[in-house]
């Protein structure tokens, strides 16, 4: 099977198009206010109105109020919600949407314990850790740390961009693969030949 594509932290209605048009699976929108890559839920809406059929939109919070979630998706449209912060289990599943967990990745952590704990999501995002930030660090992590079975699918994160990412899928088989910063011309703004190079990566990794 080929890996899915989830181009993330899209601000711009012309960027979500772009990267469905070069294939991408999904698109990332990030309801976490401190991101530099933060989109309004209105805002977020007109994108997602303007995705094609079968281009997922994923709505990204961090430790978010019930409220504020609920809020956010009903306004936004979203299809999926990535959990990125220190959400519990049922945290993650009171909410009417499938999700996944992100899971900061850093020597000494049980990914196979997170998995089963985490098992009613649809997949962990493998991202890297980093003080401070939740996620669009642009640091790769030592993708070693991965078990070899993971009881739940996989999408990596990380530092991915078009020059590793066929490097990345070889050496770890995702199901998925995650980029934000790797293909943006500055945070938030995103690169259309960056995506396109992304994705052939991609498409050449896995055929």
């Amino acid at each position: 099977m080929s890996t899915a594509v989830k181009i993330c932290g899209v601000t711009r209605v012309n960027d979500a198009l772009v990267a469905a048009a070069r294939g991408a699976h999904a698109i990332g929108l990030v309801f976490y206010r401190p991101s530099p890559r933060y989109v309004e839920p209105h805002k977020a809406a007109e994108i997602v109105r303007a995705l094609p059929p079968f281009v997922t939109a994923v709505g990204l919070f961090v430790d978010g109020p019930t409220s504020e979630v609920e809020d956010a998706v009903a306004e936004s449209g979203v299809q999926m919600i990535q959990f990125h912060g220190a959400e519990t289990p049922e945290y993650c599943a009171r909410f009417a949407l499938p999700w996944m967990k992100a899971v900061r990745v850093r020597p000494g952590i049980d990914l196979l314990q997170y998995a089963l704990d985490y098992s009613g999501g649809k997949a962990l995002l493998l991202d890297a850790y980093q003080e401070g930030l939740h996620g669009g660090t642009g640091s790769v992590f030592d993708w070693g740390l991965i078990p070899a079975e993971m009881p739940l699918p996989i999408v990596l994160s990380g530092g991915l961009n078009p020059e590793n990412v066929g490097d990345a899928i070889r050496r770890v088989r995702p199901s998925a693969v995650d980029v934000s910063s790797g293909v943006e011309l500055s945070k938030g703004i995103k690169d259309a030949k960056r995506i396109a190079a992304f994705i052939t990566g991609v498409r050449n990794a896995t055929l």
